[in-house]
C-alpha cells in the first residue's frame, strides 16, 4: 500500500488511501471508547497525565498521524487528520490536547528548519521522543507583535530575558519553541523563533496547572534572565519569528481547535441521548417528552452545521485558498459557540444530576469552556473575519495584503497554545 509524499513542508499534498484511513479511523475510535475512557477517569482522579499515557499514545503511532512520511509520520491529508481529530476530541481534554499539539507543532517548525534542526528537533517530536512547547503568550501583553521578551546576541549565542505565561506543556517539555524580539526592535521585523532547552541556565519554571478544566495538562509561567540560547537553535532568519508563530501554523491550528469543539459536542450529545433514553419519569423515558427531544434535535442540527463549516475550512486550507485564514476564524467562532449551546443543553437533559462529578457530562461541560480561549477568543475571530470581509468589499483590494495603517488582528491573537495553544503554549 503506497502513501503519497508531501509536496510541501507544511504537509499539504500528502494523503493516504481511503482503505488505510478507514482502518486508522476504526483504530482511533476503538481506543478512544475503550482505553481512552479508562485514562480519562484516571486523569480526573489524579489531576495528572501519567508518562505511561504518552508512552501508549506514542506506541500506537497517534503522535505522528498528521506529519508527512518523510518526518516519520503517517502522511494523512489535513482533511483526513480532521476526521481523526474529531474522534480524539470525544475523549478527555488532556488526551485531545496532547495529540493536537504534537500533531501540529511540527507544522510551525518544519518550513523554516535546516536539515540539522529537522533531525534534532522535528523528527523526534513527531516520533514522540521529545516534547516541544509552543511559547508565545506574555502576561502583560497581547499575543503576536506585542512581545516584550527580548534577546541580545553575543557571538554564537542569544541571551534571553523576559517572561511567558499560560504555556501548555511548559513544565514537562524538552524544549520551548519561544518567540522573542531582538532588543531595541519593534513590530514583527525584529522577532525571532528559538528552540530553548528546558533546563537552560537562567530559566525559572513556575507550575500554574490548577485550571477549571482540562485537568492533567501542565501549564507554566516562565522567567528568563540572560538565558543562553545557541544561534544554531534559531528557526529561520532574524525577523521571521511572527511568520513562524502565526503564518503557517495559526490557520490549520484554529481549524483543528474548531474540530475539537465538534468532537466534544458529539460526546456531550452522546451522553445526553443515552441518559434521555434510560431516565424514566411517570412511566416513560424522558426522550419521549417533546421538551427533551427538541433539545436533542437542536443539538444534532447545530453539530452538523458546525462540522460542515470546519471541513470546508480544512479543505480550503489544504487547497492553499486565500480564504482559508478567514474561514478558519469563521469555523472556530461558529464551532465554539455551538459547543457552548450543545454542552449546556446536554447538561440540562441530565437535570440536577448532571452537575455532579459522578456524571461524565460534568467534565465535558468544564472542558468545553476552555475552547473559547484556545487559538484566540471570539472577539479576535470576529476581527479577522471583518478585516477579510471589508478588504474583499473594497476597491479591488487584495485581502492577502494587509493595510499598513490598520492593526493586524492576527498580531494580537490570544494564541491558544499557552493555553496558546492558549492551552498549548501560544495562548488560551
Amino acid at each position: 500500500m503506497t502513501v503519497r509524499q508531501a509536496s510541501t513542508l507544511d504537509g499539504r499534498g500528502s494523503a493516504v488511501p481511503q482503505e488505510l484511513y478507514d482502518s486508522l479511523l476504526a483504530e482511533v475510535t476503538d481506543w478512544v471508547e475503550g482505553p481512552g475512557e479508562a485514562w480519562a477517569r484516571r486523569i480526573e482522579d489524579s489531576g495528572t497525565v501519567e508518562p505511561a499515557l504518552r508512552a501508549e499514545l506514542k506506541s500506537k503511532g497517534f503522535l505522528g498521524l498528521a506529519a508527512p512520511v518523510e518526518l516519520g509520520g503517517r502522511g494523512l491529508s489535513f482533511t483526513q487528520w480532521m476526521g481523526l481529530m474529531e474522534v480524539f476530541s470525544r475523549s478527555h481534554a488532556s488526551i485531545r490536547m496532547i495529540v493536537h499539539v504534537v500533531n501540529g507543532t511540527w507544522r510551525s517548525m518544519n518550513p523554516h528548519a535546516s536539515a540539522e534542526q529537522r533531525e534534532k528537533f522535528i523528527v523526534p517530536s513527531v516520533a514522540g521522543d521529545i516534547t516541544v512547547a509552543f511559547t508565545l503568550t506574555e502576561p502583560d501583553n497581547g499575543t503576536g507583535a506585542d512581545i516584550s521578551c527580548s534577546v541580545r546576541r553575543d557571538g554564537d549565542f542569544y541571551y534571553l530575558t523576559g517572561t511567558k505565561h499560560l504555556i501548555t506543556f511548559g513544565v514537562n517539555c524538552d524544549y520551548w519553541l519561544l518567540f522573542a524580539r531582538i532588543a531595541g526592535s519593534s513590530g514583527s521585523e525584529g522577532t525571532v523563533a528559538l528552540l530553548v532547552d528546558r533546563d537552560a541556565a537562567g530559566a525559572t519554571v513556575q507550575d500554574t496547572s490548577n485550571t477549571m478544566g482540562v485537568r492533567g495538562t501542565d501549564h507554566a509561567r516562565l522567567t528568563f534572565r540572560d538565558t543562553p540560547v545557541p544561534v544554531s537553535q534559531r528557526l529561520g532568519a532574524e525577523g521571521d519569528g511572527l511568520t513562524i508563530a502565526l503564518g503557517g501554523f495559526l490557520t490549520p491550528s484554529r481549524i483543528s481547535v474548531a474540530m475539537s469543539c465538534v468532537g466534544l459536542a458529539e460526546r456531550a450529545q452522546q451522553l445526553a441521548v443515552g441518559y434521555a433514553q434510560h431516565r424514566v419519569t411517570f412511566g416513560k423515558p424522558i426522550s419521549q417528552r417533546q421538551a427533551i427531544a427538541f433539545l436533542l434535535a437542536e443539538n444534532a442540527a447545530d453539530i452538523e452545521a458546525a462540522r460542515a463549516l470546519v471541513m470546508h475550512a480544512a479543505a480550503q486550507w489544504e487547497a492553499s485558498s486565500d480564504r482559508a485564514p478567514a474561514l478558519s476564524s469563521m469555523a472556530k467562532l461558529t464551532a465554539v459557540d455551538m459547543l457552548t449551546r450543545v454542552t449546556d443543553k446536554a447538561l440540562q437533559v441530565h437535570g440536577g444530576l448532571g452537575y455532579w462529578k459522578s456524571q461524565p457530562i460534568e467534565r465535558v461541560y468544564r472542558d468545553a469552556r476552555a475552547q473559547r480561549f484556545e487559538e484566540g477568543t471570539n472577539e479576535i475571530q470576529k476581527a479577522v473575519i471583518a478585516k477579510d470581509l471589508l478588504s474583499r468589499a473594497g476597491h479591488g483590494a487584495d485581502p492577502a495584503t494587509p493595510d499598513p495603517a490598520a492593526p493586524d488582528p492576527a498580531a494580537s491573537v490570544g494564541a491558544a497554545h499557552d493555553a496558546d495553544s492558549g492551552l498549548t503554549g501560544a495562548a488560551l
